[in-house]
């Protein structure tokens, strides 16, 4: 039968015209020959097939009369040409190779046994003797090693890609082939090794191999273990088996003409790659008794004895079974277990992450982690858990009900498809690799390969998309979903998780409190309303998200709490459910900051809020001033109504402010700003409720223009979430109104303003310290302009005039806060600066602060605000630079830290470097400051005593678990490094 090209592509063929040039190449008779093209075209690359098949006949013409006699032969072949070049590379340098596909014998699966012998015959070892030696070390003797491996793999994966083995067939006898190579290999090791001293070397499997779930291309984790041979010192013997290895991984990875076989890899091995290649067995054991961590003991959950001395490696894994079932009832197991979690989700690249089939969210990494982990929580008072492959592992955790009977048939679906991706995948050229291709001709090679024909690249990928959502949507509720089942009630027939397992499992997740962690899943989940079914279907996924968090137990509860306030609200499940930002970013927040959690709990309604970034931007302070007025408008006569709807409107301006710095959307000077404005705008609110009531009460307008001018850290607008409102109260008497009338009214709206601002409300107060006004405590709290401008012309001190390079308008009229910082700026920023005996009364004062305000027993290491190089340090050397040369430089002309020390740098007052350590221990002190009231509710200055809560601060600031000694650590070095700049720019030491 003869065919054009344009026939050859309508059959399959992705070039018809080669394809026609190809089959006229293998003679008339196979060009004629149907048989053999319904074989071609059936295959999962045509053309692939087709070039290697030409290339065979080129070697030995008599292939084309087997495959004419031998329907199965052809099959096999053709199907291994179709998905492998390696392989197809591999028949034509060795043509006798194909006829391990030929005959009935083909469909039997070998033993480890016989592909154990198969391959020490290849290196000239005998298969009976105890310790096989190879008849050589040589080239000549890798090159057969290498020969008889693909050979096997060559039967092997034809059968595969028949689907005659299934994929737990294959992957367990890709690991039987491994084992049988590296006891060839070790055989190929004591060819090399003429000392006649006995040894007993045990070469332990890890990982896939270990499992017996190896894929075709892939490193080979294994574990040393030997004893000395009778008459043989330890350590005689440890160096004897060292060399041993060493040498039987050399075999397998040395570079020949038939290319390597792969890389064997013992970094599992006891202190990884720093420790020994090889241990006794006793070394084993105290190592994991002493120091393992929890990772490691995930590993021995593999470990298999895979060549060498088999007794052994028995009595290795014995032993280590013995510990790897307790591991889950070590000090630090839910610590590990996070720091596990972060290794499996990090490390993928960002180009490749959606064609990650190993490493991306829900790939097969995710998977047999989650399996695993699973198994060391519930396997060390259940066995029957205690299997060393993912799958059986797997169906043994749905029989037992530590996992959902459709989630695991689920799983174990998703997991299969996407094995047998990356299977053909490492086919094509025998190489790991784990990333989905994106050229279409090897989309379509997969996609034929795994059965769809016709639409091969459009099924494939529909297909892997869909397995892999599934696969990630399934882990991420894998751990959670049976802790539902474990409160609710179910059908006989399902399997459930007892309440010790459930309370085991969260405890292992991080869960401190597990049994009422169970109590508020019961609570938010029973029922049959329409609430509690919606429950049930976030709550699976969220528990993961609690768990990721600083504080998942808080992090539940506040969600309990949470939902109670808003469960009958129809928007408020059903935002949750429908956008994931929002439920996630609510998880995160409410299991990190008790701080969040409270004003959520009066400002639920904030929720809405976490959809997005855009919406967590700090509102500009005019729209949130003109809410405010109009928020006040609403309540004529009422201060008290009026200034609880505006302090409503500060709670829910705080949600967004802190949400926006625990997702890291703004930094820490915009905290700092929006903290302030939010100050500012909720005082002139307040301001103008007290002028209502007082005018009101007094029956007559207020007579005079009244000011709140911001100081300290409000004037800076360097706010914290605990900072009071420093503040001076200025007024300034209408014409034709006597002074005292002005002063008495003024005296009332300050009054006023203080107690409206101090009344009882579930928001955070905003306490008002007017303390920094001349004569502090002991003088009036309203003067008059006049009255502050006679002050400071006769009484002011240094410190007075340093208070007041902070001073700025926060509330009031505006026409007065410029006249009053008119007034001021000549005593801030004097034009020829201040003199020398100004500077040393200012010296003077911080040392005797340090000495004398630092709290007793505080380390003033960690004491953010007085403590060495912390925030008072850092803004003492910005102000003393403005003291002395603001008068003639503008730019320093600020109330803001960070601003004067940059326009310091641009004057030529202070080094880039300088600069740099200051601004870096501002920035840090503060945002400690900052995470300590988010984390505790409450404001403090130094970094607290207490662990717990000293990693949750930690944690929140950003680093990972288990690194609180890196924060502490971090902190330090960068205040010691201000303190320095701070002594000797500021003291000139």
């Amino acid at each position: 039968m003869r065919t054009t090209a344009g026939q050859l592509a309508r059959l399959g063929f992705a070039d018809g015209t080669r394809a026609e040039r190809l089959l006229s190449g293998l003679g008339p008779e196979a060009a004629g020959d149907s048989d053999l093209l319904e074989s071609l075209v059936a295959v999962a690359d045509p053309d692939l097939a087709l070039t290697s098949l030409n290339r065979l006949a080129e070697q030995d013409p008599g292939v084309l009369g087997e495959l004419r006699a031998d329907p199965g032969l052809r099959a096999r072949l053709l199907g291994v040409f179709g998905v492998s070049a390696a392989l197809g590379e591999h028949v034509v340098r060795h043509p006798e190779h194909r006829r391990v596909l030929a005959g009935e014998h083909v469909l039997r699966r070998p033993s480890g046994q016989e592909l154990r012998a198969a391959l020490l015959l290849a290196v000239g070892a005998d298969p009976e003797d105890p310790e096989p030696r190879a008849a050589g070390a040589g080239t000549p003797v890798l090159v057969a090693l290498r020969v008889a491996y693909r050979g096997h793999l060559l039967h092997l994966a034809a059968r595969d890609v028949l689907s005659e083995a299934s994929l737990t067939e294959v992957t367990a006898e890709l690991s039987d082939l491994a084992g049988a190579a590296l006891e060839a290999a070790l055989a190929v090791a004591r060819s090399g090794h003429t000392d006649p001293r006995p040894v007993r070397l045990a070469v332990i499997g890890m990982g896939k191999c270990g499992a017996r779930e190896l894929n075709y291309i892939s490193d080979v984790d294994v574990v040393f273990v030997a004893e000395p041979g009778e008459g043989v010192d330890e350590t005689e013997a440890v160096q004897l088996a060292t060399r041993l290895a060493k040498d039987m991984m050399r075999v397998c990875s040395a570079s020949t003409p038939e290319g390597a076989l792969w890389e064997v890899d013992a970094a599992l091995r006891p202190e990884g790659k720093a420790g020994p290649l090889v241990r006794t067995l006793a070394s084993h054991q105290t190592y994991y008794r002493r120091w393992a961590k929890t990772w490691e003991f995930q590993a021995l959950l593999k470990a298999r004895p895979v060549a060498g001395d088999l007794e052994l490696g028995e009595r290795y894994v014995a032993a280590m079974n013995e510990m790897v079932w307790q591991a889950a009832t070590r000090d630090r197991f839910v610590e590990d277990v996070q720091a596990m979690r972060r290794r499996v989700e990090a490390h993928v690249r960002g180009d490749q992450a959606d064609r990650q089939l190993k490493l991306g969210p829900g790939g097969l990494r995710d998977i047999e982690f989650a399996v695993q982990l699973l198994q060391l929580v519930h396997g060390r008072l259940d066995p029957l858990l205690r299997r060393r492959a993912t799958l059986p592992a797997l169906a043994a955790l749905s029989r037992g009900g530590y996992v959902g009977r459709d989630d695991a048939k689920a799983l174990a679906e998703a997991y299969t498809f996407l094995r047998r991706i990356e299977h053909l995948i490492q086919l094509y050229r025998l190489r790991r690799t784990h990333v989905v291709p994106e050229g279409e001709a090897d989309l379509r090679r997969l996609g034929r390969g795994l059965g769809m024909t016709s639409d091969p690249v459009g099924e494939f990928t529909a297909r892997w998309k869909r397995h892999a959502m599934e696969a990630r949507r399934l882990h991420e509720k894998l751990f959670y979903r049976p802790l539902l089942q474990a409160v609710a009630r179910l059908p006989e027939s399902e399997a459930r998780l007892s309440t010790a397992a459930a309370q085991a499992r969260l405890e292992a997740l991080g869960y401190t409190d597990p049994a009422g962690a169970l109590r508020h899943i019961s609570a938010l989940t029973s029922g049959v309303s329409r609430r509690a079914a919606i429950q049930r279907t976030l709550l699976p996924v969220m528990l993961g998200w609690f768990a990721d968090a600083p504080a998942p137990d808080a992090g539940l509860l506040g969600f309990r709490q949470v939902s109670d306030k808003l469960g009958s609200t129809p928007w408020y499940l059903r935002l949750l459910r429908d956008e994931t930002a929002v439920a996630s970013r609510l998880a995160r927040l409410l299991g990190t900051s008790r701080y969040v959690t409270g004003l959520l709990l009066h400002a639920p309604e904030a929720v809405a809020m976490f959809g997005s970034d855009a919406e967590l931007d700090p509102r500009p302070a005019e729209a949130l001033l003109t809410e405010a007025r109009a928020t006040v408008g609403r309540y004529p006569g009422e201060a008290e109504s009026g200034v609880a709807a505006a302090r409503g409107l500060r709670r829910r301006e705080l949600v967004r402010t802190a949400a926006a710095d625990l997702s890291g959307h703004i930094d820490v000077e915009r905290v700092g700003q929006a903290l302030s404005a939010l100050n500012d705008v909720t005082l002139q609110a307040a301001l103008d409720a007290a002028i209502g009531k007082v005018e009101m009460e007094r029956r007559a307008p207020l007579g005079t223009r009244f000011a709140v001018i911001a100081m300290g850290r409000l004037g800076g607008l360097e706010c914290s979430y605990g900072s009071d409102a420093d503040v001076m109260f200025v007024h300034s008497p209408l014409a034709g109104v006597a002074e005292k009338d002005a002063t008495d009214a003024a005296f009332a709206v300050a009054n006023e303003l203080r107690r409206l601002l101090s009344l009882p409300a579930p928001d955070p107060p905003l306490h008002i310290d007017p303390d920094l006004r001349p004569e502090g405590r002991q003088g009036p709290l309203v003067r008059t302009l006049a009255s502050y401008a006679a002050y400071y012309e006769r009484w002011s001190s240094p410190w007075e005039s340093q208070a007041l390079l902070r001073a700025r308008l926060s509330a009031g009229d505006a026409s007065l806060g410029a006249e009053f910082l008119r007034l001021v700026d000549p005593l801030r920023y004097p034009e020829h600066g201040i003199s020398d005996t100004a500077v040393l009364q200012i010296r003077t004062l911080k040392a005797r602060m340090e000495a004398e305000r630092l709290p007793r027993g505080a380390d003033p290491t960690l004491h953010t605000k007085l403590g060495r190089g912390g925030l008072s340090d850092v803004e003492w050397v910005a102000q003393l630079l403005q003291l002395r040369h603001a008068g003639a430089l503008p730019s320093l002309r600020t109330t803001r830290t960070l601003e004067a020390l940059r326009a310091a740098v641009a004057e030529g007052l202070l080094s880039e470097e300088d600069e740099a350590a200051l601004a870096a221990a501002w920035r840090l002190a503060s945002r400690v400051r900052d995470a300590i009231v988010l984390v505790r509710g409450r404001a403090a200055d130094s970094i607290p005593v207490d662990v717990r809560e000293r990693a949750l601060i930690s944690r929140t600031l950003g680093y990972p678990p288990d690194s609180s000694g890196d924060f502490v650590d971090d902190y330090r070095r960068l205040t010691r490094r201000a303190r320095l700049v701070m002594e000797r720019v500021f003291y000139e030491d």
